[in-house]
């Protein structure tokens, strides 16, 4: 059985009848193109055509038809049978309701049945392809998008006809429908052209970060000497005799630290594979996009990893272009290509077809000129300006021009503020600590010099005594060069973008993740981020005298059904026609959500069939796409009377002005007037009380031309807004539209929990005044007398001075345009705020560029808003900003938290190292080498995973914005770190010299004990002060939020075992021995007594901590001034 079906803008839900070898196809609806029989090459489901001018290869065909008029018609005929062999193009001179049977008998050349039908079809071979092969190959396609070459397009290809048959697809209906992912025609597409994956940086491997963590100078002093340690530690164990008491192990202590140099290296290398996984995942995350496409006919959305070569994807405004492409079919498109390029001029862009049929121009010799070059190129990764359209897809991935362009960068990403404040604060601890060090060392060296003459220690002794005080020297350079704070910053942030990603949140620079922290003003749109953007008609007033029932959708469906049909179908070709929604496959609307809420009442009132088929009966001659900045939206229509309807669509207070007639009594017909001031003030005030109830209004108009186009000068093939200018005249209010948008829930919550927080929220909005106010309040943005809600024509109109004067009370600025918007974003600037803005639209990227946080809308924005952007709110949700603030303060508290645990132990560590070695006769520290570099393992790693993790608290809004200008250490923080180390140093060296004396310990195991038990102390001071650093604030409770943050008890069980262990195991490597139970206890209680400690210090006054620091900071300002006057 042969199987027909319509194509075109025929419905799928076309009735097709088979009977025995016949196949019956009715359809109520004229076509305008020829009847295609599609060929199946090799069961690849690809369609081949058949050769212009080549001789019709059927020898008798049949056709019933029933006439119903003797109007010109063409009938689109496909057959997708499995076994069906060939495609014949038919023209048809009749209005369908057809019973049409083809038999085909082959004329003397080779042929082949089709199963169960008995008829036989002749083979011939499409033109450029061979047995369900491409045509051209991937090479060719590279360097036609590379060069960008008309003729070589024009002659070489064939032109676009040559392009869709070399790629077996079809400009109209795409790829066919079994071309899914998984199929093999798709999978033969995929392996020859490639997919559409941009190239992700090469990203280096394991032993490539082992290298870089080991790549430090200090590091690589502190291997050779544990090497050199580790040689003589060997000569003194094996090359000396030892008695059986003293066995030799000098070589431990050099095997150790090379133990602890790998443990550093490994564990730093592991974070960084970490972080690399993270931001890896989060970069896939940032690509990853939904694209318009046109297959089987349908449109449709689809994965950008997913457009194949031989797609047809469909652009609008605000679109980034997902590869390369020729354009097919379009309206007023021009591209912005600067990206590419470096011109800022927009490059307008021409269906194909026209531009090879201009591309040369017959002279009078009979030669060809070559004309104007007419630009059908589309280009990956540029932007689309103005216009739509739609284009085949030649390039994808890597194989495109943006594709290859990325293959050669080898950019890293910027460091962030927080990032470079870091850096600095860490050069400087590492020169106060190599300072130290070298200061230790020169010490240590005097007295090893001094006491050689008198030493009866042997030369390998001697050698080993200098390698230690190298060594220690070295160990303290390690413990003062914070290698932690970059890496704690690295931790939090790739922490706090991956949770942000589950809080709806997608970070695209990790600046702005920082910034949030410290926003103090949001200037936030209405619709989608305040409200639900769930969109319903609601209200309607049809002209000037006819007024719907208010209160639910079902009261204006009936209200709209019984006026007159004349008005029905005016009103319905003024939604249908003039919207850029699309129907997708479960009968629901995709695109605009104030569009989709006019489709959903056309459907439900006006009787609107399938929105494909109702277009496909308009012959659209002009269409300018809603634009935020212009506020409408403009389709010209051919009528069947030979005239020519502009319909508008957008704000009603823009449209009104335009408005000089109105529809009188639409339930009797079509009746125009003109707009008298009573019509109008009634008109305002429908409009008035729709806003007053928060409905977002819209109004239809339309205006008739006898030609187009026109003769009265509107010149539409030059500047766009000149044109919408013109046409925006002398038009006829049509309705108004009074929609139900209903605040999102939490939203209130979200906009005083911003206020507790010293953020300022303001509604900048292109609704009307009346509404915009309407939901300011319910939200509670206005909530006092002195807030300002006011029109951005007015506040346009300011002069600088006024507006800074007015902002601190502005709230809600209405019928904004992006421009407005990037101008307050830029006053806020000026007046030193933290300014983030969302944005959605094209003409929103100023403004997001401008902010220094821009949040673009991840469901209804524009990509060319999401690139501009910062952060995507992938729920379009104003509750995820809020979210966003949390977390930026998070990461800010996080570095922080750090920083102060950090400098104790660096202030600690150094500080003993320094006191002890120097004032023991053996130049030997408190702390071996081994044992601070376990303290630095600890430090480095472990407490950067622990304290960069706790997520935000709802106590992290209770506070301020700290400006950018505030530095890094802050009174409290100096506080913890100045009382900490004091009691820490105070333990230590009081147990180091006077233990033995309150112990009462005397033999040489009992000392080992007490070296053993100092080590144990501090290390536990340092794992609860760990707990005291979790908390920035004066709170007593130190372990709240604990049990939320898995991995800081994770890290905190590893750090005890690993003590613990070391206490038990450890031996000789970290020089400690067995200790007593009453050892344990003490050394757990000093270090538990840190915690009760922090509470006192939190409750000392930061007025006299803060009187110091300005008296020392003012100190060491006039120093160096002084200094320059002596000289």
């Amino acid at each position: 059985m042969l199987n027909f079906q319509l194509q075109g803008f025929i419905p799928s839900t076309s009735p097709v009848y088979t009977a025995g070898n016949k196949c019956i196809v009715t359809s109520r609806y004229p076509a305008n193109s020829s009847v295609r029989l599609l060929r199946h090459n090799n069961g690849t489901g690809q369609p081949a055509r058949l050769q212009k001018g080549g001789d019709f290869p059927f020898t008798l065909v049949t056709i019933l038809t029933e006439f119903s008029s003797l109007l010109n018609a063409k009938l689109d005929v496909a057959s997708i049978g499995l076994f069906s062999q060939y495609s014949v193009s038919v023209s048809v001179s009749v209005w369908v309701v057809v019973v049409v049977v083809v038999v085909v008998v082959a004329d003397g050349m080779e042929t082949s049945t089709v199963k169960d039908t008995g008829v036989v079809l002749p083979e011939t071979q499409p033109r450029q392809q061979q047995d369900g092969q491409f045509g051209c190959s991937l090479e060719q396609l590279q360097q036609l998008a590379e060069s960008r070459d008309l003729k070589a397009l024009r002659t070489s290809f064939g032109g676009l006809a040559g392009l869709e048959a070399s790629l077996l697809t079809d400009r109209n209906t795409g790829l066919s429908p079994d071309e899914s992912l998984l199929s093999p025609a798709s999978s033969s597409r995929r392996q020859q052209f490639g997919d559409n994956r941009l190239p992700m940086k090469r990203e280096p491997p394991f032993w490539q970060l082992m290298w870089m963590a080991y790549n430090d100078y200090v590091l690589f002093l502190l291997t050779g000497a544990a090497i050199v340690s580790l040689a003589l530690g060997l000569y003194q164990a094996f090359g000396i005799p030892h008695t059986a008491d003293s066995p030799g192990v000098e070589w431990v202590e050099g095997v150790a630290i090379l133990v602890a140099i790998i443990i550093i290296v490994l564990v730093s290398a592991l974070n960084d594979f970490q972080k690399q996984h993270q931001f890896r995942r989060l970069n896939k995350k940032q690509q990853d996009r939904n694209v318009k496409v046109v297959r089987a006919g349908r449109p449709q959305e689809i994965s950008i990893h997913d457009v194949v070569v031989g797609d047809v994807v469909q652009i609008e405004p605000g679109d980034v272009i997902p590869a390369d492409g020729i354009m097919i079919q379009g309206l007023l498109l021009r591209c912005d290509e600067s990206s590419m390029t470096g011109e800022s001029d927009l490059r307008p862009k021409y269906p194909a077809n026209e531009a090879c049929s201009k591309a040369a121009i017959p002279t009078a010799h009979g030669d060809d000129k070559e004309a104007p070059a007419m630009d059908p190129f589309i280009i990956s990764g540029t932007r689309v300006a103005e216009g739509m359209g739609s284009f085949l897809v030649i390039a994808t991935g890597r194989n495109s021009v943006y594709g290859r362009i990325l293959v050669t960068l080898e950019d890293e990403p910027a460091p962030t503020p927080l990032q470079v404040k870091l850096a600095g604060l860490a050069k400087n601890i590492a020169i106060c600590g190599g300072v130290v060090a070298l200061i230790f060392f020169v010490i240590l060296f005097i007295k090893f010099l001094a006491e050689l003459p008198h030493s009866t220690r042997s030369a390998a002794e001697k050698g080993q005594l200098f390698l230690n005080i190298f060594i220690i020297a070295l160990t303290v350079v390690v413990i003062a060069v914070p290698e932690g704070l970059p890496l704690a910053v690295t931790l939090s942030l790739a922490f706090a973008t991956t949770r942000m990603l589950r809080d709806r949140n997608l970070v695209r620079s990790l600046r702005a993740c920082e910034t949030m922290g410290n926003a103090t003003s949001i200037c936030s749109d209405k619709t989608g981020t305040l409200t639900q953007n769930k969109m319903t008609v609601i209200a309607s007033s049809v002209g000037i005298n006819s007024r719907s029932a208010e209160g639910s959708s079902s009261s204006l469906t009936e209200y709209i059904r019984n006026l007159s049909p004349a008005v029905k179908s005016i009103l319905k070709q003024s939604i249908v026609v003039n919207s850029t929604a699309f129907e997708a496959d479960d009968s629901s609307f995709v695109g605009s959500r104030t569009e989709s809420a006019l489709l959903t009442l056309a459907r439900e009132a006006l009787g609107m069939g399938p929105v494909e088929v109702e277009r496909s009966n308009a012959r659209v001659e002009y269409l300018v796409p809603f634009d935020s900045s212009r506020k409408c939206m403009i389709s010209v229509v051919h009528l069947e009377n030979d005239k020519y309807r502009a319909y508008v669509k957008g704000a009603s207070e823009i449209l009104l002005r335009s408005c000089t007639r109105a529809l009188d009594s639409p339930e009797t017909g079509v009746s125009p007037i003109p707009h008298s001031d009573d019509a109008m003030s009634n008109v305002q005030e429908i409009i008035s009380k729709y806003a007053a109830r928060s409905l977002r209004t819209i109004t239809l108009a339309y205006r008739d031309f006898d030609t187009w186009p026109p003769s009265n000068g509107i010149d539409i093939s030059g500047d766009v807004d000149i044109a919408v200018d013109r046409i925006l005249q002398n038009l006829t209010f049509l309705a108004v539209m009074g929609i139900q948008d209903p605040l999102r829930d939490g939203v209130p919550d979200a906009i005083q929990m911003c206020a507790k927080a010293g953020v300022t929220v303001r509604m900048v909005t292109g609704d009307n005044l009346l509404t915009a106010k309407s939901i300011a309040s319910e939200a509670g943005i206005i909530t006092d007398s002195k807030d300002i809600a006011m029109d951005a024509a007015e506040f346009r109109t300011l002069e600088k001075p006024r507006q800074i004067e007015l902002i601190p009370h502005l709230k809600v600025l209405a019928r904004s345009t992006p421009d407005d918007k990037r101008i307050l974003v830029k006053r806020l600037k000026e007046m030193g705020e933290i300014v983030a803005v969302t944005g959605d639209g094209t003409n929103d990227a100023a403004a997001l560029t401008a902010a220094d946080v821009g949040f673009s809308m991840g469901i209804s924005g524009t990509e060319v808003a999401r690139e501009a952007s910062s952060i995507v709110l992938l729920d379009d949700n104003f509750a995820s900003i809020v979210k966003a603030i949390m977390w930026g303060r998070a990461v800010n508290d996080a570095v922080r938290k750090f920083l102060q645990f950090q400098i104790t132990i660096t202030i600690t560590s150094v500080g003993l190292t320094f006191v002890s070695a120097v004032a023991n006769g053996n130049e030997q520290s408190v702390l071996t080498a081994v044992q601070l570099m376990w303290i630095n393992l600890f430090q480095d790693t472990m407490a950067a995973l622990a304290l960069a993790t706790d997520p935000p608290s709802a106590r992290i809004l209770d506070r301020k914005p700290m400006p950018q200008s505030a530095s890094l250490i802050t009174t409290p923080m100096w506080k913890m770190i100045i009382g900490q180390s004091i009691y820490q140093m105070a333990v230590t060296l009081v147990l180091y010299f006077a233990g033995s004396s309150i112990f009462h310990y005397r033999t040489a195991h009992e000392k080992a004990q007490l070296e053993t038990a100092i080590f144990n102390t501090y290390v536990w001071l340092q794992i609860f002060n760990m707990y005291n650093n979790r908390q920035l604030e004066n709170t007593v409770n130190v372990a709240e939020g604990v049990l939320q943050n898995w991995l800081f008890i994770t890290i905190s069980a590893i750090m005890v075992g690993a003590q613990i262990l070391i206490a038990f195991v450890g031996g000789q490597p970290f020089s400690v021995v067995r200790m007593t139970g009453a050892q344990w206890a003490y050394s757990l209680v000093l270090g538990f007594l840190s915690i009760p400690l922090g509470f006192l210090i939190r409750q000392v006054p930061d007025r006299p901590i803060e009187w110091v620091m300005r008296v020392l900071s003012d100190a060491s300002r006039r120093w160096p001034m002084r200094r320059a006057r002596r000289v």
